[in-house]
């Protein structure tokens, strides 16, 4: 307790605000999302990080510039967290020509290279796992000095990818970190009813691979640990698997009620409200009420305006459907 308590007093007032402001967007940015999807601006469904926040606000504040990312079908707060832009990201939800795919990917297939590094989010579960070991072999071949963060949820864990690529990163000692989400259901399967190890990452040891399981509610306690991940495999000592223990606050997706789960998860998840865990650490550090409200009030204006530009920009045209589509621009593209 003391070493922990210890950890969280060197942070300045600033970053632990820094923390809380990108907890206070992500969730302001998915709240809206899910109004927008309710009243039907919205096409396809979405899945919410709701309650994720401090796992991804710590996670993301370890990675540097150069480092690379992929993402999941439930990947909004990466994009925020990694300091995309909001009007980009729920254009690219309503479908429209604005957004950071031109509307063509939607909610489960943001990416940016340009700016990001983001490889992708990715509708097919444990899909990135491979195109983040594949993104860590380019950099130890190119010598980038780049790490990339593969993320993804529990479930994932349970698919061969996951097994066959941190075996392979593993063998070669490439620059990656896993970041595991456990918000232990995979759709509606609670995750323990499928696996037999209490943690997630402790499956890592079986390829000499170092890990850390963490309160992923506690964003210090996250950032911590992956500060410590990114040096070891930014040093050549090969990947790191971090698993941060969440909570999911809806079901699988938007609207889904989520019977399947017990009323006591919702009692600890609200009990362990991340972004309330770290507005007590701000205002232990020195930071006032107003400066807390005044911040989220900021990130509900700030989507406020990200809807709005969302609504109004046009849609792509039809004339448009395979533009970007494919490469054309090598001997072994699918488009002849």
């Amino acid at each position: 307790m003391a070493k922990r308590e210890a950890k969280k007093a060197k942070y300045s007032k600033e970053q632990l605000l820094g923390f809380y402001t990108t907890q206070v967007r992500i969730r302001a940015f998915e709240e809206h999302a899910a109004e927008c999807f309710t009243k039907g601006m919205l096409a396809g469904n979405i899945h919410l990080s709701i309650g994720q926040e401090a796992a991804e606000a710590g996670a993301f504040a370890a990675i540097q510039p150069q480092d690379y990312f992929t993402s999941t079908h439930r990947g909004h707060g990466h994009v925020i967290a990694r300091g995309g832009d909001p009007k980009l990201a729920m254009a690219e939800l309503f479908g429209k020509r604005t957004g950071y795919c031109k509307g063509k990917g939607g909610s489960m297939h943001i990416a940016d290279m340009a700016k990001m590094n983001h490889l992708g989010a990715n509708g097919i579960v444990g899909a990135g796992q491979c195109i983040s070991a594949g993104s860590a072999l380019a950099s130890k071949i190119m010598g980038d000095d780049a790490v990339t963060v593969g993320c993804f949820g529990d479930g994932s864990t349970n698919e061969g990818s996951f097994h066959e690529s941190l075996n392979m990163a593993a063998t070669w000692k490439l620059p990656m970190v896993w970041f595991i989400e456990n918000n232990c259901y995979g759709v509606s399967t609670e995750i323990h009813r499928v696996t037999n190890t209490p943690d997630l990452a402790t499956r890592a040891a079986a390829y000499n691979v170092e890990y850390a399981v963490v309160d992923g509610t506690d964003v210090i306690a996250v950032h911590e640990a992956m500060l410590k991940a990114m040096e070891h495999a930014r040093s050549g000592k090969g990947p790191y698997v971090v698993e941060a223990k969440v909570y999911r606050y809806q079901g699988h997706y938007c609207g889904d009620p989520a019977v399947y789960r017990p009323k006591e998860y919702m009692e600890n998840a609200l009990a362990n409200d991340s972004i309330e865990k770290t507005g007590k650490l701000c205002l232990a550090a020195g930071a006032t009420q107003d400066e807390l409200d005044a911040i989220k009030a900021a990130a509900q204006a700030e989507m406020d305006e990200a809807v709005k530009f969302a609504d109004e920009s046009p849609y792509p045209d039809p004339s448009e459907v395979t533009d970007d589509m494919y490469s054309a621009d090598n001997e072994r593209c699918v488009a002849r």
